[in-house]
């Protein structure tokens, strides 16, 4: 028996694919998005299926995708094209691409159509039927005489799709930011590189009109920023005009026309100081706030065992801390060092969570109170709602932190002169996450409790005999000032690239909420008991206590 079993032993090796069996290829892998086994398959098969990713890779996306393998590969395609392709021409549904031979003695200007749709072909100077073009100047070749008579060039163009590929940092769809009809130019001698040129390459974009809070500038892939590249301006200047706009850059890679928002200084200034105005009046009133706390706890017995006013103070103090920071953090701009900088940005981004945080948990509060009113019972519950309160942010924060990603943040306007320097997010996409994701998140949450409250208030002042007028308006300015707790006024950063004023609206309120929720505080609990507690305002707030420590 021992023979058979080894004999099947060795067939199974045999057939099995090993390290050592060179006659049998490696099965690529289901999701080309998530990276080539092999970066040099150019087939017509591996293309489209590669190029497939510029639409799947999406910010939604339920598959993973390597964006820096995706990008190297159309990087590497340009010069395979050049360097070993035997074609002249390429016209697929997602790229064109001319390869010429051009004599290094040329003694004129070359011009090359780059019409969407259509293969780039050479025309005239002259030639005005085709106004999406490139110019190279015949100093271009010029150093290459020497060592070459002849040299190939390649002129790519690349349609990127509406996803993540060749997108980087600078670009977001939230804010409308694109890549011009998502078209990239590619322009190359295969591996010769050429940069830093005496007289600078121009390639005209032509467009629609574009809106005013909209800008146009000129970019080029730099493949060695960042993890996995991004754009960058050096080298190149924009010219923009009504209908076309004209890049001029000193170096030969992939090029494309970015469309961003923009903030013109007055209007950042502007809210700048909307904000310092706000913010400052809020830090009275939130002082205000956490000194009437103080003197109503020892004033009143009863006041110290109720959960209801300790939240609302605790909200009050991450909101004071974090005016607090934005004062330091916008006032003081880059001064000191990198690790000054980046602690700035870590204190800002962790009393920015706290607060939110604190939000929520008015939220979940509120629910407990008006939703979920019978036999609730947490033992310790302010003990535990403050662990999430103050160290959940924290924990997020050093997740951040150990990931590098606080530091220098610039706004710039439209001739990509810098307005405004803080300390805040390296990179946009761990902003995404831990800011703008966690806020999302809160916002749906505050804004479900927030539903469901006011459906209990309306549905109970509906059915209350005669008072109904009343009732209602009591009902009304109760929505309004738990909305200020659970933090619906922030919901306004979703509108703001509606326009600037949106963005003046949402300066204001988020500013003055310190006020509001001082407001709040003093209606419901300066008066007397027996007086505040017949309010209808004041019911939501104390139906009960929920715990005791």
């Amino acid at each position: 028996m021992v023979a058979p079993r080894a004999l099947g032993v060795l067939l199974l090796l045999h057939l099995a694919p090993g390290k050592g069996d060179s006659t049998l290829k490696q099965e690529k892998p289901r999701n080309v998005c998530q990276g080539l086994p092999d970066m040099n398959h150019y087939e017509d098969f591996d293309l489209n299926r590669t190029a497939g990713c510029f639409s799947k890779c999406t910010q939604s996306q339920k598959e993973f995708c390597h964006l820096g393998n995706l990008q190297r590969y159309w990087l590497n395609f340009e010069t395979y094209l050049v360097e070993k392709s035997q074609t002249d021409t390429l016209n697929t549904s997602f790229l064109t691409a001319l390869i010429k031979s051009i004599n290094t003695s040329v003694s004129e200007d070359l011009y090359f159509s780059l019409t969407p749709s259509q293969i780039p072909k050479q025309v005239t100077k002259d030639d005005h039927q085709h106004p999406d073009r490139v110019r190279l100047p015949k100093s271009l070749f010029g150093p290459l005489k020497s060592g070459r008579p002849m040299v190939r060039l390649g002129i790519i163009i690349l349609d990127v799709g509406p996803g993540n590929v060749f997108k980087g940092s600078l670009l977001s769809r939230e804010d409308g930011s694109s890549v011009l009809n998502n078209r990239m130019v590619g322009l190359t001698l295969g591996h010769i590189n050429v940069i830093k040129l005496a007289e600078p390459l121009e390639i005209t974009f032509s467009h629609q009109y574009q809106p005013s809070n909209m800008s146009l500038s000129c970019e080029f892939w730099d493949a060695t920023k960042g993890t996995s590249g991004d754009w960058s301006s050096k080298g190149c200047s924009t010219e923009v005009g009504v209908r076309r706009t004209v890049c001029r850059c000193d170096h030969l890679t992939f090029f494309a026309l970015l469309l961003r928002p923009i903030l013109d200084e007055a209007m950042v200034q502007a809210l700048i100081h909307i904000s310092q105005a706000g913010c400052g009046t809020s830090m009275i009133f939130l002082a205000f706030t956490i000194i009437l706390y103080a003197v109503l706890r020892f004033s009143r017995q009863r006041f110290k065992s109720e959960d209801a006013p300790k939240i609302h103070v605790a909200l009050s103090i991450s909101l004071f801390l974090l005016n607090l920071a934005f004062f330091i953090n916008v006032g003081q701009r880059l001064k000191g060092s990198k690790a000054a900088c980046w602690a700035r940005g870590a204190v800002f981004h962790y009393f920015l969570l706290c607060a939110f945080t604190w939000m929520s948990l008015e939220a979940f509060h509120l629910y407990l109170l008006v939703i979920k009113v019978f036999n609730t019972y947490f033992g310790h519950y302010f003990l535990k709602l403050s662990l999430v309160g103050w160290v959940l942010p924290a924990l997020i924060v050093i997740g951040t932190g150990i990931a590098n990603s606080y530091g220098p943040y610039s706004i710039r306007d439209e001739k990509n002169v810098t307005i405004l320097e803080l300390c805040w997010f390296r990179e946009n996409t761990a902003l995404y996450v831990v800011v703008h994701g966690y806020f999302l998140i809160v916002f749906l949450f505050s804004a479900v409790i927030l539903s469901l409250v006011s459906w209990k208030i309306f549905t109970l002042s509906s059915a209350t005999a005669g008072k109904e007028k009343a009732q209602h308006w009591k009902g009304v300015l109760t929505l309004l000032g738990l909305s200020c707790l659970v933090g619906m006024p922030w919901g306004l950063a979703l509108l703001t690239s509606l326009g600037p004023f949106t963005a003046y609206v949402f300066a204001l309120f988020t500013s003055l909420q310190g006020v509001f929720i001082f407001c709040w505080f003093v209606v419901l609990y300066w008066p007397r008991q027996s007086a505040v507690t017949s309010s209808g305002t004041a019911r939501v707030d104390h139906a009960h206590t929920v715990s005791h420590e």
